[in-house]
This record gives structure tokens, C-alpha cells and sequence, in this order.
């Protein structure tokens, strides 16, 4: 059975071991492999050609927020399964399942933090949870985190990573666009600012609700960003799309997007955008309070 192994001068040689799985990526832009550790203190953008992969709410957080100090609220709400859907898999099974992996009890994290010593409310979708698809809890946080925000008089920050509205809940689901929409238009007359940062990909339900409404909205490069897919739109009227349609660059040049930015300045730009607002705030309070004095 000699001519089953390779032998080197009478010597056989032990086969050659399979690298562990998991340890490398492949960039899906430049077909780059990447070290996975090496990507994670690149904070998940490709070295070579600037590609940013996906990202986990957890690491956003720790991203933008001073020392990742996160306030967490709302965190024990669960969606249901009111429908009893079924398809491949039972909706109630696909809830444990990413509940287990994500180790969250739903595809946003709500809560306070400080950026640059600004206090916000922050709102971190993860793709990771059912593709970071909008439900009604989804829908829920979001509200009571503009509640939140108003009550305590801070300004909003939303991190949109979804596939859109949660098809499992239905009706229900669909409801969240309108919910959320409302409850930010409450924050707008309450004269707080929120800023939308968008992010690969932010399509269907989210992006035609609340992911695109901010007062500021920043995208990472290369996000897709729509409403339906490509193929659909394509199939639907017929024609073929305009190069890199969908994607961050072309919203931004269209008007859809205010800027985008690398993930390295995305805490910085922010911070300078808080500044604004609230030097933009005091401005205005000032001038209230001479009007009153003018007045009396």
C-alpha cells in the first residue's frame, strides 16, 4: 500500500493538517483573505481595498460610545408569535434560535450612552437577528427609545442594518413604519435632533420609515440601501439599472444621504454633528430668552 503515501527519500511524510475553519475571511470585494483577528482590530474593514464587512450592534457600540459604556433599557421585551407562522422553519423556532446565537432578545439594542461626552439615546440593529428584520418589538424599542430621548431631552441616534419588516408577524410589522414615523415626528417638534447612520444593507420596511428620516443621514461606503432588491425593481419596470444603483455612493449622489464615512471617523463626525446641534440649541434658547426680556 507504499503507492497510497508520498515518500521523500524513504521517508514518509505525515499529511498535511486542515487549517482550522473560522480563522480567515474572504473579502467580497477584492477576494482578499484576511486574517479574522487582523479584520477585527480593522475594525471589520478590508486592509487592501477599504471593503467594510458586516458588524455586530455589540461592536458599533463599543465603536461610538466613550469606554463602550452602554445603558441598556427595554432589553427583556421578546417578540411573539401571534400568527403561529410556518414555513421552513416555525417563526417560534427561528426567535429561540437567534436569541441563542445573539445572545439579545431582538434585532435592536436600545439604550444611553455618551459620545465625545454628548449623552444620546442610542438605537443598534443587528443584522445577525432574523437579518435585523423589523418587527413589532423592533418597532416598539424604537418608540420608546424616541420617548426616551424626549423625555430626557437628548438627542437620537439610529443604526439601521435590516432586510426590512419581519414577514412572520405580518400586518403587524408593517404597522412599525408608520409607529415609528410618528413617534419621530414627535421628536422633531420637540426640537431634538436625530441622526441616522445607515448601514449594509438598510432595505424594505426600515428604509421606508425611520432609517431614512433623520435630520443628518450617514451612511458607511459601499451600503446597499433601498426598498425592493435590484431584481425586482429590474424585473418590474423593466430595465436595466444604472451602475452601483443601491449602493451608498450613488443615494449620496442623488440627494438621499447627507455624507458617508469610513468607520474609523464615523465617531468623530458624529461628535462634531452634537456639537452643532447643541450650540445650535443653546443659540436658540438664547434667543428665546431675549425675545421674552424684549417682550416684557
Amino acid at each position: 500500500m507504499a503507492w497510497f503515501k508520498r515518500e521523500t527519500f524513504g521517508l514518509v511524510t505525515q499529511q498535511k493538517k486542515d487549517m482550522p475553519g473560522g480563522l480567515w475571511l474572504k473579502c467580497e470585494k477584492c477576494g482578499e483573505i484576511i486574517y479574522k483577528k487582523e479584520l477585527d482590530r480593522n475594525l471589520y474593514v478590508c486592509w487592501k481595498c477599504g471593503y467594510h464587512f458586516r458588524m455586530v450592534a455589540k461592536n458599533y457600540i463599543k465603536l461610538l460610545l466613550d469606554g463602550g459604556k452602554f445603558e441598556e433599557f427595554n432589553a427583556n421585551i421578546k417578540s411573539d408569535d401571534p400568527l403561529k407562522f410556518k414555513a421552513a422553519k416555525k417563526y417560534s423556532d427561528q426567535l429561540k434560535a437567534s436569541i441563542k446565537k445573539t445572545g439579545t432578545n431582538e434585532a435592536v439594542l436600545t439604550g444611553h450612552g455618551e459620545i465625545d461626552n454628548h449623552r444620546v439615546v442610542l438605537a443598534v440593529m443587528n443584522f445577525s437577528f432574523i437579518g435585523g428584520s423589523m418587527g413589532s418589538v423592533v418597532g416598539e424599542k424604537i418608540a420608546r427609545a424616541t420617548d426616551v430621548a424626549i423625555k430626557d431631552n437628548l438627542p437620537l441616534i439610529i443604526i439601521s442594518a435590516s432586510g426590512g419588516a419581519r414577514m412572520m408577524e405580518g400586518a403587524l410589522s408593517l404597522m412599525q413604519m408608520a409607529k415609528t414615523s410618528a413617534y419621530l415626528a414627535k421628536l422633531s417638534e420637540s426640537g431634538l435632533p436625530f441622526i441616522s447612520l445607515v448601514t449594509n444593507p438598510t432595505t424594505g420596511g426600515v428604509s421606508a420609515s425611520y432609517a431614512m428620516l433623520g435630520d443628518v443621514i450617514l451612511s458607511e461606503p459601499g451600503a446597499l440601501i433601498g426598498f425592493a432588491g435590484p431584481r425586482v425593481i429590474k424585473q418590474t419596470i423593466g430595465q436595466d439599472l444604472p451602475e452601483g444603483f443601491q449602493t451608498s455612493e450613488f443615494l449620496l449622489e442623488h440627494g438621499f444621504l447627507d455624507a458617508i464615512y469610513p468607520r474609523t471617523e464615523l465617531k468623530e463626525k458624529i461628535a462634531l454633528l452634537l456639537d452643532f446641534f447643541e450650540k445650535k440649541s443653546e443659540k436658540e434658547h438664547e434667543e428665546e430668552n431675549k425675545n421674552l426680556i424684549d417682550q416684557r
